[in-house]
């Protein structure tokens, strides 16, 4: 049998998409298991060894109409049994449509991300009653007969240089370290930088521990913020790929980070996790070990409020509000937070 997994975007949504992957390779062992990925997060999913093949949608690398061309002709050479759209887009439901295969399978409303994907498919799964978002991805396999809730997370972190770079900026010990990530590709999902830069001071005046900032592409001037606010408690990491922040993120002994894909990496890799959550829902799309500790302000979202009242899943990318929720996050609440986090590892050892 031949499966293809369509899971397109973003970093997060992939990361939730993984334990598809691991039961339909735990039920299927011979099965050939693809996925079609943009090549924003395809270095994650290297790493994921349940995964025979990746087909990678050049969005940023090429022009749009050598992507899908390129795309449509591996897509054909396939030849797949089934396709899953875990995405629920009418861009991932025409890859799963493109791929040829006999049985294209996604969601039923009111689970589709826009109502006309449903328009590609010949198959649908039900995933009612999910409340995580893992749980409903787990949900399409109820087509192929499987129900199966384990949520399995085969990620293998290369071993890279960057960890090694980092504990360099930190003097060269290989003391323990906690890391921060204050960005979002959402601007209303960030917490403000000075309230990052206290709790870097706090772990260190508390916990006597050094923090390292991450960062992407275009977070350089935050990241850097928050060090400035850290009176040197803090610093900021090196400039790191997928495959590096893997790493970096499986070393470091806690994560603080509002709801955005290097939380959801560290929580599949088992390193601790503090999440600041405002315009999302943490039931929703939140850590889900029960150790883990989620500082939300959700309930009083407005624009969450108002998406909800309309029936629409998922979360809020801008806002439209006169006020952002996340501004009523205190650093004594993240901190205090952190200090749970800190405890229930020390228990739990």
């Amino acid at each position: 049998m031949r499966i293809l997994i369509v899971r397109l975007s973003s970093l997060g949504d992939v990361v939730h998409t993984i334990p598809v992957a691991a039961v339909l390779r735990r039920h299927f062992p011979d099965a050939t298991i693809d996925w079609v990925v943009d090549e924003t997060c395809a270095g994650l999913l290297s790493l994921v060894p349940v995964i025979d093949n990746l087909l990678v949608l050049r969005s940023e690398s090429t022009s749009t109409v050598s992507a899908w061309s390129s795309l449509r002709r591996e897509l054909l050479d396939s030849r797949y049994d089934v396709a899953l759209d875990v995405q629920g887009l009418g861009k991932s439901a025409i890859v799963a449509r493109l791929s040829g295969a006999e049985r294209v399978i996604g969601f039923k409303l009111p689970f589709l991300r826009e109502a006309w994907a449903g328009w590609f498919y010949n198959e649908t799964a039900d995933p009612s009653g999910s409340q995580h978002v893992i749980e409903r991805n787990l949900g399409i396999l109820t087509s192929l007969g499987i129900n199966d809730s384990t949520w399995a997370f085969p990620i293998e972190p290369e071993d890279v240089g960057v960890v090694a770079e980092t504990r360099t900026s930190l003097g060269g010990s290989n003391d323990p370290f906690v890391l921060l990530n204050p960005s979002s590709a959402w601007a209303n999902k960030c917490w403000p930088t000075d309230r990052f830069g206290a709790v870097a001071t706090h772990i260190r005046e508390a916990h006597g521990l050094r923090t390292v900032v991450i960062w992407g592409l275009t977070d350089e001037a935050r990241a850097d913020a928050v060090v400035a606010s850290s009176s040197g408690a803090a610093v900021r990491a090196p400039r790191t790929d997928l495959t590096d922040l893997a790493a970096l993120l499986k070393a470091g002994v806690l994560l603080v980070s509002g709801d955005t894909g290097p939380l959801h990496i560290a929580a599949a890799l088992g390193t601790p996790v503090v999440g600041v959550y405002g315009p999302s829902d943490p039931v929703r799309n939140g850590p889900w070990s029960s150790h883990d500790e989620v500082v939300s302000v959700s309930g009083d979202c407005y624009c969450l409020k108002l998406k909800t009242q309309r029936g629409s899943v998922g979360v809020v990318r801008r806002c439209g509000h006169t006020t952002w929720c996340l501004d009523g996050v205190s650093v004594g609440d993240v901190c205090a937070a952190v200090d749970r986090r800190f405890a229930s590892a020390s228990t739990h050892a």
